[in-house]
């Protein structure tokens, strides 16, 4: 039998080990900056065509490279930063394993140009699939130039894999701000298809957060500072009301080098705990140094994930250290043993006499009274007459409205119903529907009864109302009085301008501006206090996720309709609660809203009989 096993030859193996270091335009993007840092660089200009696929270009004025160097840097694990196994418990640089240029090389047509300071010319190399095509001396400027054009030109199935454009260039944003947080000293630049989107001077860290996330940024930050013998934490933390939905502004460094850490992260969700709401995420900027012996960076090609030998004692000391700075500006609740006990009058009321609170009491109001329930009385003392002049004032008229007319329904929040004691509303005649609290419906069906949650049953209306018709008839806008105007970043910015055309046609007309987005009209569903939310949900869907055009439709409406649910209904008589329920079962899907809640609960006559058994 003859063998079967051989080795590779060194094009296929070169391409094997650029899939790993190498996945899209921005890992190379976030290789070739990292080279540009470690070579002591102080202005980086980053100039990208096509997202990426066309040209990649990468200037910086750091200290060149020789000659010889310049050709042995595209060899597989060619470092000049690593000469034992030790130094790689002690790396105080970006890279060390020699493998980025090399793969970079094996898939891409790539020209160099770079000059040390001392040298009158510098080196041209240009090379193609692993293979030196050209390597002459030219006159060029001190420090070094990357053109990577054509990537994956050889690898096609990877080419074919990359996502659209616009998502593409999202992740090479992503690198570039990483870079730039933690590098606040250097001067970066950015362009795209020869508009420029960033250009960042070098300054102090807490001015280039804002330049990232917008200049009204600065006043959101409370600064972390605390130094032990394990680690020495730097950075800034967001207010809890400044918590989003997603956790785009969510950054770990150590030792200058972006991580991500699950584990870590729970310890600032930790620190604020009872600050902010479940489904909020808080922001954060986080710097730590750490002695590089106790830290481990090579668990990972692309070294964002990182082992911490103390990583408990940091736990511990990131929740602290959080807590104490909010506690410090006066963010989070704290108890004032030694403060004096007497009431913080305001000033204005501190001439007037102090009035005893009184006490009225009903002395006729007697719970157990028959007639209790047709007369009205109630435990707060609420009359029915009085309960229903309230519904009716909210009531719909004859039928049903249009999805524009929802938000005339709504009263509050739903977090705020479900806290509330639930009562009946036995207005309805025998054997019809009726409302517990106004939000439930109870009605009887062949096999038993059936509960229908009314919020999220008009969240699937509007939403089935708007899937069918927003293509070819846009969803009616409401102009605002008073225009909002909410802070943004790059990435939002590029993402709400891609995707302007589906929002005028959902309804949203706005403009923008340099880093703030100005909202003049929004769909007639949504009512005023649910527009930021609106807002929130749809950054955090085409900013954030990747999803096809298609998918992004879907969710924005998805969104639109739970916002325009997002309040309680009072339904002021039985045909309206009737109408309501005939309106959901028109809808294709009756059982579950867009977020795959359930609407609709059955009790069968077998579960009620074995309840009084």
């Amino acid at each position: 039998m003859s063998d079967i096993i051989q080795l590779l030859p060194d094009h296929i193996a070169n391409q094997i080990a650029a899939g790993e270091v190498i996945q899209r335009p921005a890992s190379v993007v976030k290789e070739l900056l990292e080279n540009a840092i470690d070579a002591g660089a102080t202005k980086i200009d980053v100039n990208i065509k096509d997202s990426g696929k066309t040209l990649i270009q990468i200037v910086d004025n750091g200290g060149g490279m020789t000659p010889s160097d310049a050709v042995l840097c595209f060899e597989r694990h060619a470092t000049s930063k690593v000469r034992t196994a030790d130094d790689l418990f002690a790396l105080t640089t970006k890279g060390f394993r020699g493998e980025a240029l090399a793969s970079i090389a094996a898939i891409a047509h790539v020209e160099m140009k770079t000059k040390q300071p001392e040298d009158s010319t510098g080196t041209h190399i240009t090379i193609e699939g692993s293979k030196v095509k050209s390597n002459e001396a030219v006159v060029c400027p001190t420090g070094t130039s990357f053109e990577v054009k054509n990537l994956f030109y050889n690898v096609p199935a990877r080419r074919n894999f990359l996502k659209k454009d616009s998502t593409e260039f999202r992740h090479i944003m992503d690198e570039f701000e990483r870079i730039a947080l933690s590098h606040p000293e250097i001067h970066l630049t950015l362009a795209h298809n020869g508009t420029e989107l960033y250009n960042l001077p070098s300054e102090v860290l807490r001015k280039r957060i804002a330049s990232i996330l917008g200049k009204g940024s600065n006043d959101k930050l409370v600064p972390i500072d605390e130094s032990t013998d394990i680690v020495e934490l730097k950075g800034y933390v967001l207010k809890p009301e400044h918590s989003r939905k997603t956790r785009g502004e969510q950054y770990f460094f150590v030792n200058n080098r972006y991580f991500k850490s699950t584990y870590f992260n729970h310890a600032i969700n930790k620190a604020f705990d009872g600050l902010v709401k479940n489904d909020v995420f808080p922001g954060y900027f986080l710097y730590l140094t750490v002695n590089p012996q106790k830290i481990d960076v090579n668990v990972h090609p692309t070294k964002t994930e990182i082992k911490f030998e103390e990583e408990k004692f940091i736990y511990s000391i990131l929740v602290s250290s959080i807590r104490q700075a909010l506690g410090k500006y006066n963010i989070a609740p704290t108890l004032e043993f030694e403060q004096e006990t007497s009431f913080n009058i305001p000033h204005s009321m501190r001439s007037q006499m102090p009035v005893e609170p009184t006490v009225k009491v009903n002395e006729h109001y007697n719970p157990f009274h028959t007639t209790g329930a047709k007369t009205g009385a109630s435990s707060t003392g609420r009359t029915t007459d009085n309960f229903s002049k309230g519904i009716t004032q909210q009531g719909f008229g004859n039928e049903m409205p249009k999805s524009e007319d929802w938000q005339n329904f709504y009263s509050i929040e739903e977090e705020e119903y479900e806290t509330q004691p639930i009562e009946f509303d036995l207005q309805a005649e025998s054997g019809s529907s009726f409302l517990i609290k106004g939000n439930y419906i109870i009605t009887p069906s062949k096999t038993g009864l059936m509960l229908i949650h009314a919020r999220r049953a008009i969240e699937q209306i509007v939403y089935s109302e708007i899937s069918n018709s927003f293509i070819s008839n846009p969803i009616t806008s409401q102009k605002l009085l008073f225009p909002i105007e909410k802070e943004i970043s790059k990435n939002e910015k590029n993402a709400w301008m891609e995707n302007n055309a589906m929002l005028q046609q959902l309804g949203f007309e706005s403009s923008l501006e340099e880093d703030k987005l100005i909202v003049n009209a929004v769909p007639s569903v949504i009512q005023e206090e649910a527009i930021s939310g609106a807002i929130d949900e749809i950054f955090a869907t085409i900013a954030y996720q990747e999803m096809e055009k298609g998918d992004i439709a879907h969710t924005l409406i998805g969104a639109i309709a739970k916002s325009a649910s997002m309040k309680k209904i009072n339904l002021s008589s039985d045909e309206h609660v009737q109408s309501l329920i005939n309106q959901l079962f028109q809808c294709e899907n009756h059982m579950y809203t867009p977020r795959h809640k359930k609407i609709i609960e059955t009790l069968s006559l077998n579960e009620l009989h074995h309840k009084f058994s």
